[in-house]
């Protein structure tokens, strides 16, 4: 399996085992947007229960939620991105629907 990052976001020019050409590999703002929804889905009724339960100070709160959305949003941005890259592949996807991937 090759490599699909040079950094921790930027995708590599080929695929080093198989020489796949990965220039035209864009994911746009898909991963953002699948990250943004399912942090939404476990972090705010998180909040909620944690808020109606124990009732902590709001610089508590203020101190864990931001902590667990950067944290999430940066752990999940990679691999969302390499999803959202291998649907691309995967389904011959592109902006006018004509470009063939090799």
């Amino acid at each position: 399996m090759g490599a699909l990052f040079r950094g921790y976001l930027s995708v590599a020019e080929r695929c080093n085992a198989c020489g796949l050409d990965l220039r035209k590999a864009d994911s746009g703002d898909g991963p953002a947007v699948f990250i943004i929804f399912i942090l939404g889905f476990l972090v705010v009724p998180l909040a909620l229960i944690v808020e109606l339960r124990f009732e902590p100070p709001m610089w508590l709160h203020m101190t864990i939620w931001p902590v667990l959305i950067v944290g999430g949003a940066l752990g999940l941005l990679r691999p969302m991105k390499g999803v959202m890259i291998a649907l691309q592949y995967r389904h011959k996807a592109s902006e006018s629907g004509h470009v063939k991937y090799d």
